[in-house]
C-alpha cells in the first residue's frame, strides 16, 4: 500500500477531512449556531476564513460540523448495506435452488427502482432526521453487495478447499464464513469505498431538497441549498461546502481505485 500513489493520496485527503470533522468541537473557530445578523453574507476575513452566511454564522465552523453528519451517514449506510447485502448474497449463492431464486427476485425488485428516487419517497413519509436518512439509503444500497457476493460465492463454493471442508463435517455457516467470505472480502471492501462516496452524495442531495438534516443543524447539502439564493452576490456560501463535498467524494473514489488495483490478482505480477 505504501507504494500505491492512489491509495496514499486518497487516504491522506480522507484522513484530513475525518480529523477536521471528528475534532470539530476543538478546531472550529466559532459556535456553528451563533448568529450575528449585522455580519450576514460577510466575505472571507482573517477572523472568518470561509466567510459568514445570511445569518452571520461562521461557514468554516459549519463546514467542519457538517462533515460529521455526512461522514456518519456514509459510514452507517454502507455498514448496514454491507451486512444485509453480504448475508443475502451468501445465502443465495451457497444455498442455491429456491432460496437463490427467491432472494434474487427480491433483489431485482429493489434494483428496478432508481436508488435516489426510492430514498426521496421514503423520506417524504418519514420524519426528516439522520437515522431515517441512513435507513432510506440502506433500503436500496444493499442490492449491489448482494449481487457481488452471490457471484463470488457461486465461483468459490465448488473449489477444492470448500469441498474438503464440507467432507470434513464443517457446518454450512462455518464453511461460508471461514472458507468463502474471507476469500471475497477484497471486492467487498472496494465496493464499500465507492458505496460510501455515493451515500455521502445522496445524503447531500436529500438535505439539499429539504428531506435530510433539518436547520439549524449544519449539513453540506443544506448549506448548498441555503446559498443558492445568494450565488451571485455571496458565492462563498456554496463554494466551501461544495469543495468539502467534492474533496470527500474524490478521495473515496481515488482510494477505491487504488484498492481495486492493489487487491485485483490480475494486476499483480
Amino acid at each position: 500500500m505504501r507504494g500505491n500513489a492512489s491509495i496514499r493520496a486518497g487516504a491522506l485527503v480522507l484522513a484530513i477531512i475525518i480529523v477536521f470533522s471528528a475534532a470539530a468541537p476543538l478546531l472550529a473557530p466559532y459556535d456553528p449556531f451563533s448568529i450575528d445578523l449585522a455580519e450576514g453574507l460577510a466575505p472571507a476575513t482573517w477572523d472568518h476564513p470561509f466567510g459568514q452566511d445570511k445569518l452571520g454564522r461562521d461557514i468554516a465552523s459549519r463546514v467542519f460540523y457538517g462533515g460529521r453528519i455526512s461522514l456518519m451517514v456514509g459510514f452507517a449506510a454502507v455498514f448496514i448495506s454491507v451486512l444485509i447485502g453480504v448475508s443475502v448474497g451468501a445465502v443465495a449463492g451457497y444455498a442455491g435452488g429456491a432460496w437463490d431464486e427467491f432472494l434474487m427476485r427480491v433483489t431485482d425488485v429493489f434494483m428496478a427502482f432508481p436508488g435516489i428516487l426510492l430514498a426521496i419517497a421514503l423520506m417524504s413519509v418519514l420524519e426528516p432526521r439522520v437515522g431515517n436518512v441512513v435507513l432510506s439509503l440502506s433500503a436500496f444500497g444493499w442490492v449491489g453487495y448482494a449481487r457481488l457476493v452471490r457471484a463470488q460465492v457461486l465461483s468459490l463454493r465448488e473449489r477444492e478447499y470448500v469441498v474438503a471442508a464440507r467432507a470434513a463435517g464443517a457446518r454450512p455457516l462455518r464453511v461460508v464464513v471461514r472458507h468463502i467470505l474471507l476469500n471475497i472480502i477484497s471486492p467487498v471492501i472496494v465496493e464499500a469505498s465507492f458505496g460510501m462516496a455515493g451515500a455521502i452524495v445522496a445524503e447531500a442531495g436529500l438535505s439539499f431538497l429539504g428531506l435530510g438534516v433539518q436547520p439549524p443543524d449544519p449539513s453540506w447539502g443544506a448549506m448548498l441549498a441555503e446559498g443558492r439564493d445568494f450565488l451571485l452576490i455571496a458565492p462563498h456560501l456554496t463554494l466551501f461546502p461544495g469543495i468539502a463535498l467534492a474533496l470527500t467524494v474524490m478521495s473515496l473514489n481515488i482510494l477505491g481505485d487504488g484498492l481495486r488495483d492493489l487487491l485485483d490478482p490480475a494486476q499483480k505480477r
